[in-house]
């Protein structure tokens, strides 16, 4: 049974159309370079735990680096 939305809700969906929630696991399909840095995060790299923000197309994961801001439409659901 699906849940209740109300208007206020802010919905995340991966690339897939799959609804992704607070703790999901992700999967990155594509290389992405990081702005900022020298460093480039490889497709197929698994992110646990992930973190909802504000806008319907961003979440933020938590990499022993640091704190990164991923767009959606680069994720799939683990």
């Amino acid at each position: 049974m699906p849940e209740e939305i109300d208007e206020w809700t802010v919905v995340v969906k991966d690339s897939n159309g799959t609804i992704l929630k607070e703790g999901d696991s992700v999967v990155l399909i594509k290389d992405l370079k990081v702005k900022g840095a020298a460093t480039t995060i490889k497709r197929g790299a698994v992110y646990k735990n992930i973190r909802l923000t504000s806008s319907e197309e961003e979440i933020e994961v938590r990499d022993g680096k640091g704190t990164f801001v991923l767009k959606t439409c680069f994720l799939k659901k683990a």
